[in-house]
């Protein structure tokens, strides 16, 4: 069963689309369930998520998580949202079923793929990142 959180993003996703001239754009998926999200960031000249946006195929989980990460990395600087994790977000969403955990680890891949296509762009390390998608 899904929480009244989840069941919001789902039915409101907050972010949905894209942004016009991303800073950052990643694209994650699961093979297994079929799941593909493309989160796009807007990152200032301080290293601030200003804007965050999605597109996902899949399942209302998915749909709900790529929301909720949107949320909670805008007004984060880089460093901050490399913090987000799947967990954080489940927590925010009153939790997930197990069999639908998959789709928060999409969400904390996607905002670490996006994260790492700015710091391509841009010629920045980010100590964090080893390889697109692999923060910790």
């Amino acid at each position: 069963m899904y929480s009244e959180k989840v069941m919001d993003h789902f039915q409101n996703p907050r972010n949905m689309g894209e942004i016009e001239d991303p800073s950052g754009v990643g694209t994650v998926g699961n093979a297994k369930c079929g799941d593909i999200m493309r989160m796009f960031l807007k990152i200032d000249e301080n290293g601030v998520i200003r804007e965050a946006k999605f597109k996902t195929f899949g399942c209302g989980a998915a749909v709900a998580t790529s929301s909720m990460a949107t949320e909670l990395v805008k007004g984060k600087t880089v460093q901050e949202a490399l913090q987000v994790t799947n967990r954080a977000v489940m927590e925010a969403l009153d939790g997930l079923p197990p069999e639908k955990v998959h789709c928060s680890l999409l969400a904390e891949e996607a905002i670490h793929a996006a994260l790492w296509d700015y710091a391509e762009r841009n010629g920045i390390a980010i100590p964090a990142c080893n390889e697109p998608g692999q923060c910790s």
